[in-house]
């Protein structure tokens, strides 16, 4: 192979880590344990990483490479380690790749005396597939190397770039003298000299950036390269031409010098085969083609057309199998050809267990910028973990590295068995994040008031934050402390049985979230934005005289219906009598009252003040922005502000399930049907505004996730849809994100930025758009062709039903855009010209425009709330549409339960709020802000069979892959509401409503 001698790369080409040790520990894998070693004479083995320094691993000469090379990942708790590779240079003076299932000592002769190099082996079409910041780290470090030894080349614009961002990396951000200093003093490309300028330039537009964003946008600049990820094999051809045959994710490259000349796609290969020095590459017949069937290739050697051959095994498996290949059955006689096979994960599996396994991962931190010249790069932290299956099981680990810099770890004391229920026991649902815990670090309990973040908010102070404060990860979710918290395995006895005490108790319980929903606007939004000076008059007077009146009137009317409930409850002559059996006198009393007294038609006129007044000034933009990062706004801002107009909803819903329940001739329905009559009457005023109200609401939060859309809320415009899909290039299938409305389709990727926003790449204007299903023509499963006039996209849903749902909202919208006078004009966004996603383009520029291009979204990263639905829909690889959203809104409740993991014994009380298809999980209702989170979509909600021995009544359960939770509610009515509103988060919603319908959700 031609490739340079890795001991001829530069030493010191790692030393701005500043220390060894710093190479470390992103994530820890619970399950990510060194392997068993076998039994046999041990030798120790000198391994090279990335950043230079050496590891030794002592090892069984009779192990596997697999275990050498899994132990080398555990050293480093590396997830995404399936990407990666140990070689070294063989007898032959052949670079090769360790065997994962041949033994150690068949393949390295001399072991003491071999150096292995841990290196990329893998390199994938997009680094956003890399969902690990260890691994885009790692990465890096790679490029870097490949620029040095030249294997990478480029123009000098590309490298300057690239060096901008490593350097930014490496000293922070731009000081002239330093940057000058110490380009002086440290080679990155083999000719740097006549670039120091031009790097320096790039540089000083890099000022912000993380470590871990310059990692990003330095994979973002390579990956465009020619010579990305290829290592060139020496060969010539038929007529003795001298060529170089190389591997990627597409299939088999043919170079001349660093030019590119042929490509042969894994779909159009039948066949690839050595012999002797012959590579050998059958092709699939195309009646099309003038090309031979057959193409062959001389290489130096038997050996070296080996090597090349098992090479091309490993990619194609990596990048187009679904799963590991199967073994061969070994023949009975003698055996014909190699036995060679590609040992491992393939990236679809690895993508889908880093997914499963961020449930069990604790973030690690960025040094932040300017704080990196004296200091190690990256401090990666490790805390109690504790299983989420079984949150008895715990164990605290520390990092060499950790204990080296003399960082203290604080971690609460934690019980080890059920039976020991320290009060610092920390217990949580599962936590849907990239790269955060379900094992989240145990709080002490004294942490329990500390300041922080709470699901995308400022959450607890353990909760691994990087140093300038920004969330670690989208969707975190500190612990439930049941420090507080009642244990119990039987419910107090109720003396009322009656089905309208539960409804009425509904009725309770979800006034008693509401009215602390409206504390948010009317005490912590006051004080927090209010008070500013940057707030127009207009707006607080808007606010203060809408929302202080509704919550005074619905202080006292929770109270009237605390008292009512607490003598329904009691054992007094008037509970025998019944005269308190009832609820119909007291909601009938209020909602004249709310009629008279509210004018709730102000809701809409603050949703267009409040965005009005964000337009005009970038101070009160930022304030809102960071009281939205706050723990007590656990849901979007501009939802709390409708939330009067749902309540309305809700009372309707509750009076029409009394009024069904109760006989005519009962005490309490008379009250009741009049109560129902009155707030009928008031949201049948209201439901027009209120349609095209949660419209805006969802266009106005989903401008806050996208980048590269400047008026995505025009009149005219309707959101339908958001959700994952599929993309299919020239790259293969590449994850994105739709959105949907009635006059144009955006596809986004997700980037690793400071804002986790996504970052638009195209968009399909509806109109003149066809669709059709296309599994049969691409061999793809569930995938379908959108047609546009301009460009067609082929796209995967990840289900049958996915796929169905896409279809139905894509066909339905193409008719609406073909009669609507809606929004015509085209998208302006910031990085599209005309409607092609870059990444789709067969010739890629390489020019210095096309390389400054990241510097426009990162002039100054805003934090950004990380738990919306698009976050979690990317996620969990699944679809939202407008009409579920309007279901959910219908589909709000609170009040306590009883909840068990799989595989604990005890019930935990909680008062839990489900709202914005989400559980959020408090001590008491009491509490300001939710402890924790759960979001739903994607989960399935049924009740435990036999076999799981939950022998308890009124017990639902929720399950995603792995992860599973008991429920108990205190009756059937409750039971039956919880399923209900839980469905209706869980279950794909009936499109026979059409898209504006809001009838109640049954």
């Amino acid at each position: 192979m031609a490739e340079p001698d890795p001991d001829t790369i530069s030493s010191g080409a790692g030393q701005r880590l500043g220390a060894p040790e710093t190479l470390g520990i992103s994530t820890l894998d619970p399950g990510h344990r060194p392997p068993a070693m076998p039994p046999g004479r041990h030798v120790t083995i000198r391994v090279r990483m990335l950043d230079d320094t050496e590891e030794l691993f002592d090892i069984s000469q009779k192990a596997s490479g697999k275990v050498l090379f899994d132990l080398v990942c555990s050293h480093m708790n590396l997830i995404e380690g399936d990407y990666f590779g140990l070689e070294f240079q063989n007898q032959q003076k052949m670079m090769v790749w360790l065997d994962h299932i041949k033994p150690i000592i068949k393949q390295l002769r001399r072991p003491k005396h071999t150096i292995l190099r841990f290196s990329v082996k893998f390199f994938p079409p997009d680094h956003a597939q890399l969902l690990e910041e260890l691994t885009r780290y790692l990465f890096a470090l790679q490029i870097k190397q490949d620029l040095y030894c030249g294997r990478l080349t480029c123009n000098d614009t590309s490298a300057a770039l690239m060096v901008s961002y490593i350097i930014q990396s490496e000293i922070g951000d731009f000081e002239e003298s330093q940057c000058r200093s110490h380009l002086l003093n440290n080679n990155y490309i083999p000719d740097q000299m006549p670039l120091i300028d031009k790097i320096m330039e790039f540089h000083s537009k890099n000022i912000g950036q993380t470590p871990a964003e310059s990692d990003y946008h330095l994979l973002e600049v390579a990956r465009r390269l020619e010579m990305y990820g290829i290592r060139l094999h020496p060969a010539k051809d038929r007529e003795g031409t001298k060529l170089s045959l190389t591997v990627a994710h597409t299939g088999v490259l043919v170079f001349q010098g660093h030019t590119k000349i042929n490509a042969f796609n894994w779909s159009k290969v039948r066949k690839l085969s050595f012999k002797r020095k012959r590579f050998l590459i059958k092709l699939r017949p195309d009646l099309n083609s003038s090309c031979q069937d057959t193409l062959e290739f001389l290489m130096p050697s038997r050996d070296c057309c080996k090597v090349f051959w098992k090479i091309c095994v490993e990619y194609h498996a990596f990048f187009r199998l679904f799963e590991e290949p199967k073994p061969k059955p070994k023949p009975v006689l003698f055996s014909r050809g190699s036995s060679f096979r590609f040992s491992g994960r393939t990236q679809k599996q690895v993508i889908e267990y880093v997914r499963e396994s961020e449930f069990k991962k604790i973030p690690f931190e960025s040094g932040a910028p300017g704080d990196r010249i004296d200091s190690p790069r990256r401090h990666w932290k490790e805390s109690v973990l504790v299983s989420a299956e079984d949150p008895s099981a715990s164990r605290a680990r520390m990092s060499p590295s950790h204990q080296r810099n003399g960082h203290e770890e604080r971690t609460g004391s934690v019980s080890r068995t059920e039976e020991t229920r320290s009060p610092t026991r920390q217990t949580h649902p599962e936590h849907l994040n990239t790269g955060v815990v379900s094992n989240s670090p145990h709080l002490s309990a004294s942490s329990g008031h500390s300041h922080g973040m709470v699901n995308g908010q400022k959450s607890l102070e353990l909760c691994s934050h990087s140093p300038d404060g920004r969330l670690p990860s989208p969707l975190t979710s500190p612990l439930l402390n049941d420090a507080c918290s009642v244990r119990t395995d039987d419910e107090d006895e109720r003396f009322p049985t009656d089905r309208a005490y539960f409804i009425a108790k509904e009725l309770l319980t979800t006034e008693r979230t509401y009215v602390k929903d409206l504390e948010v606007v009317t005490v912590s939004f006051q004080s927090a934005v209010g008070q500013d000076e940057a707030t127009p008059d207009s707006l607080k007077d808007a606010i203060f005289s809408t929302f202080e009146p509704l919550h005074k009137f619905h202080t006292g009317f929770l109270r009237e219906v605390e008292q009512r409930l607490a003598l329904w409850e009691g054992r007094s002559n008037a509970h025998i009598k019944g005269d308190y059996q009832r609820i119909g006198d007291v909601l009938l009393k209020n909602l004249q009252g709310l009629k008279v007294s509210s004018n709730l038609s102000k809701q809409s006129e603050i949703l267009l003040e409040l965005e009005k007044a964000c337009k005009a000034s970038r101070r009160l933009e930022g304030l809102c922005r960071d009281f939205e990062l706050q723990k007590v706004c656990y849901i979007p801002l501009n939802v709390f502000i409708l939330r009067p107009l749902h309540r309305l909803i809700h009372y309707k819903q509750i009076l029409e399930r009394l009024c069904k329940h109760y006989p005519a001739t009962h005490v309490d329905f008379r009250d009741c049907r009049a109560a129902l009559a009155d707030v009928s009457e008031v949201v049948d005023q209201l439901q027009g505004s209120l349609i095209k109200m949660e419209n805006l609401q969802k266009l106005l939060e989903l401008k806050k996730d996208l980048i590269g859309v400047d008026n995505l809320v025009v009149p005219g415009r309707e959101f339908i849809r958001l959700g994952c899909l599929s993309k299919l290039s020239g790259k293969g299938l590449q994850q994105r994100m739709f959105f949907l409305f009635n006059d144009v389709i955006l596809y986004t990727s997700r980037g690793m930025t400071a804002t986790n926003q996504f970052k638009v790449h195209g968009q399909l204007p509806l109109h003149g758009m066809t669709i059709r299903e296309s599994e049969d023509e691409w061999g793809v499963p569930h995938a379908f062709t959108l047609v546009g006039q301009q460009q067609s996209v082929v796209v995967a849903a990840s289900s049958l039903v996915e796929m169905e749902k896409w279809m139905e909202d894509v066909k339905m919208a193409i008719e609406m855009a073909k009669t609507s006078n809606g929004p015509s004009s085209e998208l302006l966004t910031s990085s599209l010209t005309d409607n092609k996603c870059p990444e789709d383009s067969s010739v890629e520029a390489e020019s210095e425009d096309d390389m400054t291009a990241p510097h426009a979204s990162l002039e100054k990263p805003t934090p950004h709330r990380g738990n919306t639905m698009v976050h979690v829909c990317w996620h969990r690889n699944t679809s939202v549409s407008m009409v579920d959203f309007s279901i959910a809104v219908e589909n709000q409740l609170s009040g306590n339960l009883l909840r068990k993991f799989k595989n604990s014994n005890g019930w935990q009380k909680l008062w839990v709020v489900f709202t914005n298809f989400s559980l959020f999980f408090y001590k008491s209702h009491q509490d300001d802000y939710p402890l924790a989170s759960l979001p739903l979509l994607g989960y399935s909600v049924t009740v435990p069979s036999e076999s799981e021995n939950i022998h308890k009544d009124y017990v639902f359960k929720l399950h995603f892959k792995s992860h599973v939770y008991y429920f108990r509610s205190e009756s059937e009515y409750t039971f039956e509401r919880w399923m209900e509103v839980i469905r209706s988060a869980t279950v794909p919603s009936s499109r026979a409503r059409g898209l504006n319908g809001k009838e109640t959700h049954a």
